[in-house]
């Protein structure tokens, strides 16, 4: 079997792609699944290295492209799974006091999240895995929240099949520019973090308005 780093234009054989490509020159597809499953419960591990890189394997004939996108679904599946226990073993009452330690907050703000989540966790669940850095973390808040373990896994299959199909169709078909698949889902990476960063000061701002203004009422 070739060794896939031997194609590879400029990432090192010490990188992440060189350890991505060392398990699928290893383990086959299995390997492939390994790193995305790490990729999970440790999301500084890019994905779109990860599998971008499978696809290029596949397109090399080292790995089939059915083979590529089971065995990495697969990762996805058990790291999100993994996940989903630490959130459930965490527990709500756990979260509940966790929460009321934390300032500018209420626990009723919990509570319309709690609320939220049980009418719309399906959709976060299912579109959360196919938007970078909240594909990991949206499997905790589902095992708080106890969501049907098999609600659970059908949702985490079908959206992570969709995203790895993406990336691993469009390594196979970039070729050795498998690479710059990266860029784009950097860009969009680095938007969603803006917009997350963005919301939480907005919250924090309004947050602190508020008491600001119920200071001002109680004082005489």
């Amino acid at each position: 079997m070739d060794h896939v780093t031997l194609a590879l234009p400029r990432e090192p054989a010490g990188g992440i792609a060189g350890w991505a490509a060392d398990l699928v020159d290893a383990m086959g597809a299995p390997g492939a699944g390994l790193a995305v499953a790490a990729e999970n419960l440790f999301p500084p591990l890019p994905s779109e290295i990860i599998l971008p890189l499978t696809g290029f394997a596949a397109g090399q004939g080292v790995v089939t492209v059915f083979a590529a996108l089971f065995w990495t679904t697969l990762g996805s599946v058990v790291g999100a799974t993994v996940l989903y226990w630490i959130g459930a073993l965490f527990g709500r009452a756990r979260m509940h006091a966790l929460w009321a330690r934390l300032p500018l907050v209420k626990a009723s703000d919990l509570e319309r999240t709690e609320a939220w989540f049980a009418k719309h966790g399906t959709k976060a669940v299912l579109l959360g895995r196919m938007v970078p850095i909240f594909r990991s973390l949206i499997s905790v808040p589902a095992g708080v929240e106890r969501m049907p373990l098999p609600t659970f896994l059908v949702l985490t299959a079908l959206g992570s099949l969709l995203w790895n199909a993406v990336l691993v169709m469009s390594g196979y078909w970039l070729g050795e520019q498998w690479d710059t698949v990266g860029d784009y889902v950097g860009v969009l990476s680095n938007g969603v973090l803006a917009l997350v960063v963005a919301a939480l000061v907005c919250y924090v701002v309004v947050r602190l308005r508020s008491r600001g203004t119920a200071r001002h009422r109680r004082t005489p």
